[in-house]
C-alpha cells in the first residue's frame, strides 16, 4: 500500500487510540508487523501544544518511518497550523482525526462531530492539505447517526481536495462502539475513489481481516482494541495473509517476554510515577483471558513502584509457566 512517497510493509494498520497509541506502542506494534502506526490525537488548539502530555504524543524519537501524527480540532485555520507545527516536529504524515465518538471531543464539534458539516470538513481537508508538503490522511466514521451515512460524500470530498487515504471505522457516532461493524458502506465507498481506502472496526484476528479485506476491496485494515495486549495480532494477520496459514497460539513465554519489554519501554518514556500508572492498562491487558487473571490485576494495580510491578507480574507468569508444564 502506497501512501504518497511511503510504500507500507503490509496491509495492517494500527489505529489512532488516544492513551494507547503512544510511542512505546506503535514502536512495539510496528515491531511485530503494524505497517503504519498512527498516533494518538494531538488537539490543534496551540495553547496545549506546551504541556507535557502533548509533547509526549508528538515524540517521534527513534520511531520506524513514516511516522503518522493525527490532529484533531474545528477550526480550518488552527487545524492548518497544527499540522505545520507536528511536521516541523518530524511528522511524515499528518492524520485527520473526524471519527472520535467521545463526547467530549464531539461537544466542540470536532472528531465525528464534524461530519454533520460537509462544508466544514471541505475547508478544514482544503487548509490542511495546503498548509503542509507531506500526504494528508482522515479518519471517519460511516455517518453521524444509521439515519445520516454520509461516509460516500465525505470519501469524495477528501479525494477531491488532495486527501491521500482514507480510513474508515464500520459505524456511525451514535453508535460509539455497540453492536457490530458493518462493512458495506466502506465497501461503497472503496467502489467509488481512487485513493487507498482502510477498513476499521471489529477486525479481531487473521480470518476476520481476510473476510474484511475480501467484501470491501479495501486496500488496508486498521487494528485498534483487538491490538490492546495482543500486538502480536499484525504478524498473525501479516502471516495468514501472505500464506493462508496460522500461527500457532503465543505461548506464556513469550508473552511474558513482550510484555516485560513493553513496560520497561514505558517507564523510560514517562519516568517512574506515571510509567507505572500507565503499565497498569496494558499489564490487565496482557493479562486478560489467563487463569487467576482477575485476582492477578487487583493486586497489581495497587502497586506504587516500578520493582514491585515488575516482580509481581514476573511472579504472575512463573505460577502461569509452572501451571503449563503441569498440564503438558
Amino acid at each position: 500500500m502506497q501512501i504518497g512517497p511511503y510504500t507500507l510493509r503490509n496491509q495492517l494498520v494500527l489505529a489512532p487510540m488516544a492513551g494507547v497509541t503512544d510511542r512505546p506502542f506503535r514502536q512495539l506494534c510496528k515491531k511485530l508487523g503494524a505497517g503504519l502506526a498512527v498516533s494518538e490525537m494531538v488537539s490543534a488548539n496551540s495553547a496545549l501544544w506546551g504541556s507535557r502530555q502533548t509533547l509526549r504524543r508528538m515524540d517521534h524519537a527513534g520511531e520506524v518511518e513514516p511516522r503518522s501524527i493525527q490532529i484533531a480540532g474545528a477550526d480550518p485555520a488552527m487545524m492548518a497550523a497544527a499540522a505545520r507545527f507536528n511536521v516541523e516536529r518530524g511528522a511524515q504524515i499528518i492524520d485527520i482525526n473526524m471519527g472520535c465518538p467521545a463526547k467530549k471531543v464531539c461537544n466542540v464539534m470536532a472528531g465525528s462531530a464534524l461530519l454533520q458539516d460537509e462544508d466544514l470538513v471541505k475547508r478544514i481537508l482544503d487548509s490542511v492539505v495546503a498548509a503542509v508538503d507531506v500526504p494528508v490522511t482522515l479518519k471517519i466514521r460511516t455517518g453521524w447517526d444509521p439515519e445520516h451515512r454520509n461516509a460516500l460524500s465525505v470519501a469524495r470530498i477528501a479525494e477531491q481536495t488532495g486527501v491521500q487515504a482514507l480510513a474508515i471505522h464500520g459505524r456511525t457516532r451514535a453508535c460509539a462502539y455497540k453492536g457490530n461493524a458493518e462493512y458495506h458502506t466502506i465497501r461503497c465507498v472503496k467502489q467509488a475513489v481512487s485513493i487507498p481506502v482502510i477498513a476499521n472496526g471489529d477486525i479481531t484476528g487473521p480470518q476476520k481481516a481476510k473476510q474484511v479485506l475480501d467484501y470491501t476491496g479495501a486496500d488496508a485494515v486498521m487494528i485498534g482494541r483487538a491490538a490492546q495486549g495482543r500486538p502480536w495480532i499484525f504478524r498473525e494477520i501479516e502471516q495468514y495473509l501472505a500464506t493462508g496459514e496460522l500461527l500457532p497460539e503465543l505461548g506464556v513465554e513469550e508473552t511474558r517476554t513482550i510484555m516485560i519489554g513493553h513496560l520497561e519501554n514505558l517507564y523510560s518514556f514517562y519516568g517512574d510515577y506515571t510509567g507505572v500508572r500507565v503499565a497498569r492498562k496494558h499489564i490487565g491487558w496482557y493479562s486478560k483471558g489467563h487463569r487467576d487473571g482477575a485476582a492477578f490485576r487487583q493486586r497489581v494495580n495497587r502497586v506504587e513502584s516500578i520493582d514491585g510491578q515488575l516482580r509481581m507480574t514476573h511472579e504472575f507468569f512463573d505460577r502461569l509457566c509452572a501451571a503449563q508444564e503441569l498440564a503438558a
